[in-house]
């Protein structure tokens, strides 16, 4: 299996944030700014989360392109690149028996 995708997509993203295209969802987002790009990733988040609660693998399939496809539209708006993502990624893998203790509850609001 190869990764090439996500390369040549978020290539293209960036290709759209530096030259962009009228028609173009891509620069619709860099047009509108930062908080219409969080607004998506949120909603996007949020079907991820619907989808799993129904078990729908097709639906939740599909949830999680349109979640990463909006994260790399983020992620472009920020500057972040996927070697980026990549370096912490390694870093993760790294790790093991990285258990954290539990939260503390909240008790005041």
């Amino acid at each position: 299996m190869s990764y090439d995708v996500y390369e040549r997509v978020f290539e293209t993203i960036l290709d759209r944030k530096k030259n962009p295209e009228e028609g173009s969802y891509t620069t619709y987002l860099f047009n509108k700014g930062l908080e219409k790009i969080l607004k998506k990733v949120g909603e996007e988040s949020t079907e991820v989360i619907i989808a799993s609660c129904k078990k729908d693998k097709k639906e939740v399939i599909n949830e999680y392109g349109d979640l990463i496809y909006h994260l790399m539209v983020l992620m472009a708006e920020l500057d972040i690149s996927l070697e980026d993502i990549y370096e912490v990624m390694e870093e993760r893998d790294k790790k093991t028996h990285n258990l954290k203790a539990e939260r503390k509850p909240i008790e005041n609001l």
